[in-house]
C-alpha cells in the first residue's frame, strides 16, 4: 500500500497517543545498541584520534545498517503475510518516529511544575528536556529553555522524520531516527566524544540540513496563520545562522520572530559556559502561556507539512 497512507496514519495515531511510557520504543533499542557497540568498538580500534574517528565511522555505519535491515526485514515478512498487515506496521513506524504530542506533553511538563509547585520544580522539569545546567536558571530562563527546546524539536523530533518518511517510506524514517539517535548519544564535542562521535554528528548535520531549512520556512508559512508571520520571517532570514550548529537556528528562529520573543545566548553547560548569540529581539518579556504557543505553532507547522508533502502526494498518486 501507499506509504503516504501509512505516514499519514502514523501521524493521526501520534497526535492521539503520543510516546506512551508502557510501550517499549524504538529509540530504546537504538541507545541499547550504541550502548553496547561503543566499549567494543573502542578496544577494537587504536586508542589514537585516527582510531576514535574510524570506531566512530563503524558505530554509524552499523547502526544505521541494522536500523535499516531490522526495519525492512519486518516490513517484508510482514509482507509475506499480509499486505494488511504490512500496512500497519508501516503505521506504527511512522507513529514511532514522530515526536509531535509527546514534545507537547514533556514540555508543558515545565509550566505545570512553576504552576503548582516552586522555581527549583521547574527546573528539574526543563532539566529533562535539555542539555544545558538548570540549576541556576531564573523562571524566565527556564520558559526560554523549554521554548527553545520544542523550537529546536520542530524540527529534529517531528519535521525531519516526517520528510525523510515521505521521501523514503518508514525505513528512511527510521533510519534518521537512528542517526538522530546517535548524535545525542555521541555527538558532542567533549573530551570523551570529539573524536568517537565526529561521524555521528557530521551525518546529523547532512542528514537535517535540507528539513532544518525547510521546517524554518514552512514554521514562518503556519505563523502567519495565528502568530506574526511577517516578524517571523525577518527573524527567520536574520537570525537562521544564529547558532553554532549549522541547523539548530532555523525552527528557533521562526519561532522567536513569530513569539515576538528573544532567545539563545550564554548559557552554562557542564559547568562551563558556552556562548551563543542570541536569537530574536526582546520585544516582549516571556510568560508561561509562550510554551504552549511554541508547541501550537509547532504543530501547525506540522500539519502543513503533512499537507504538502504527505496529503498532496497521496491524492496525486493514490
Amino acid at each position: 500500500m501507499n506509504h503516504f497512507l501509512a505516514l499519514l496514519l502514523g501521524f493521526l495515531i501520534d497526535l492521539l497517543l503520543g510516546d506512551p511510557r508502557w510501550l517499549p520504543h524504538p529509540v530504546q533499542g537504538m541507545g541499547w545498541l550504541i550502548t553496547k557497540l561503543e566499549p567494543g568498538l573502542r578496544n577494537i580500534f587504536p586508542k589514537s584520534n585516527r582510531g576514535l574517528l574510524w570506531a566512530g565511522v563503524l558505530l554509524v555505519i552499523l547502526v544505521v545498517g541494522l536500523t535499516g535491515l531490522c526495519t525492512g526485514l519486518a516490513l517484508w515478512l510482514c509482507g509475506l503475510v499480509h499486505p494488511v498487515l504490512q500496512f500497519a506496521v508501516e503505521g506504527i513506524i511512522c507513529w514511532q518516529i514522530l515526536a509531535t504530542k509527546s514534545l507537547r506533553t514533556e514540555s508543558m511538563k515545565v509550566v505545570h511544575a512553576l504552576e503548582n509547585g516552586t522555581l527549583d520544580d521547574g527546573r528539574k522539569a526543563v532539566s529533562m528536556i535539555v542539555g544545558r545546567d538548570t540549576e541556576q536558571l531564573t523562571e524566565e530562563e527556564v520558559l526560554a529553555a523549554a521554548v527553545e527546546t520544542v523550537a529546536e524539536n520542530a524540527s529534529d523530533g517531528i519535521l525531519a522524520p516526517l520528510l525523510w518518511a515521505a521521501f523514503l517510506g518508514p525505513v528512511g524514517g527510521m533510519c534518521y531516527k537512528a542517526v538522530n539517535t546517535m548524535d545525542s548519544m555521541v555527538g558532542y564535542k567533549n573530551d570523551r566524544y570529539r573524536y568517537f562521535g565526529r561521524a555521528a554528528a557530521m551525518l546529523d548535520d547532512v542528514c537535517n540540513f535540507l528539513p532544518a531549512r525547510i521546517s524554518g520556512f514552512l514554521m514562518c508559512l503556519a505563523a502567519c496563520l495565528s502568530f506574526d508571520g511577517k516578524a517571523a520571517f525577518r527573524i527567520f532570514f536574520r537570525d537562521r545562522k544564529n547558532h553554532k550548529s549549522p541547523n539548530s537556528a532555523h525552527t528557533e528562529a521562526a519561532c522567536a520572530g513569530a513569539l515576538g520573543l528573544q532567545l539563545g545566548g550564554t548559557h552554562l553547560y557542564f559547568g562551563k559556559p558556552v556562548e551563543k548569540p542570541t536569537i530574536g529581539d526582546p520585544v516582549r518579556n516571556i510568560e508561561r502561556a509562550d510554551v504552549k504557543r511554541a508547541n501550537n505553532l509547532a504543530l501547525d507547522t506540522a500539519l502543513l507539512a503533512m499537507l504538502i508533502f504527505d496529503v498532496i502526494p497521496l491524492l496525486i498518486f493514490h
